[in-house]
């Protein structure tokens, strides 16, 4: 049986705005119900257009932002009610991996002092944290030389394994990965994914990767995750969803990714219609419904609940209401 390491349950998190001169409240649901599992040594991928939730989800995956309702459970223990000590712990067993990685390194620390801060912050002894940053940085296949280097006199690619150096250096059991290769070039991006795996075949890591790029979730990912406005509207195993999207709108994600056999042409694309729309001013009923060719009236005015379908496939839609069962 599968051992749960992230477990959320209708999660929640609004942002609130005041609107003109009566300061009438407005709020954002960047994350609305979110209900999700991540098990231990599986890489989940997170998809969606931009401003669909996807970095606000993270951050409240992370404990950087305190959800509206609802909680993160993380091996078990409830972060809303977690001690110090539980804290302590949880920011070892989990780390990030950003976009960008020029512009997450202090330009002026060396590269050994960029790998040594977050043990140092923990209270390692400096000569223990030099070993262990040298060890991080043999993980990455980097050579030792690079320890003295800074970030402007490396290459985008040895930035990027220098930051996965750097989240790894605390053993984590986690990476929360955010668009880790759309900074790189095409032949750096596949190093740079199979480092990836074989960090986590070897570590038995569990990977949340957040990506606007499909052929990443294709290549790396157990299940997949589909987000729109806010709303998580499909996730099921990464074949499965590639092949045979149950949401119109995975059905649009889909037909948008590049196609990697020219041959491959045996349908027509389908292709999405309108703007992506705003968490701001949300449509009623379904989300997507404005840009959905097989909407109807209960599209409208009514949200459709997640339909389990089969092989732990989930799907928001009502062409699915009719199917085994809700949750």
């Amino acid at each position: 049986m599968s051992e749960a390491v992230i477990e959320l349950n209708n999660l929640k998190k609004y942002f609130t705005i005041n609107k003109g001169i009566t300061n009438k409240k407005i709020y954002v649901k960047a994350v609305d119900g979110v209900t999700l599992t991540i098990n231990k040594g599986e890489i989940v991928g997170l998809v969606g257009e931009s401003g669909s939730g996807k970095t606000t989800l993270a951050r409240v995956l992370l404990n950087l932002t305190k959800p509206t309702d609802s909680h993160v459970i993380f091996n078990g223990v409830n972060l809303s009610k977690a001690t110090r000590k539980e804290m302590k712990k949880f920011r070892t067993e989990v780390a990030v991996v950003f976009q960008d990685p020029a512009s997450n390194l202090n330009p002026r620390d060396t590269v050994m002092n960029s790998i040594m801060r977050p043990l140092i912050l923990h209270g390692t002894p400096k000569k223990l944290a030099k070993q262990k940053a040298m060890e991080s940085l043999e993980l990455v296949k980097m050579d030792s030389r690079y320890l003295n280097s800074y970030p402007h006199q490396l290459s985008g690619g040895q930035l990027q394994r220098i930051a996965i150096a750097r989240a790894l250096v605390l053993n984590p059991k986690v990476m929360i990965l955010d668009e880790p290769t759309s900074a790189l070039d095409i032949s750096v991006q596949a190093q740079i994914l199979n480092l990836l795996l074989d960090l986590q075949e070897s570590l038995n890591l569990t990977y949340l990767v957040i990506t606007h790029d499909l052929n990443v979730i294709r290549y790396v990912s157990d299940r997949v995750a589909v987000m729109y406005l806010g709303k998580l509207v499909e996730f099921g195993p990464t074949e499965e969803v590639i092949k045979n999207p149950k949401h119109p709108y995975t059905e649009g994600l889909m037909a948008a990714s590049p196609i990697l056999d020219p041959h491959d042409r045996s349908k027509e694309k389908y292709l999405m219609q309108g703007d992506p729309g705003s968490l701001i001013n949300l449509p009623t009923g379904c989300h997507f419904h404005p840009r959905c060719p097989y909407a109807t009236e209960h599209c409208v005015n009514e949200m459709p609940h997640n339909i389990i379908l089969s092989n732990r496939h989930q799907v928001s839609c009502f062409k699915y209401m009719s199917a085994v069962k809700n949750i």
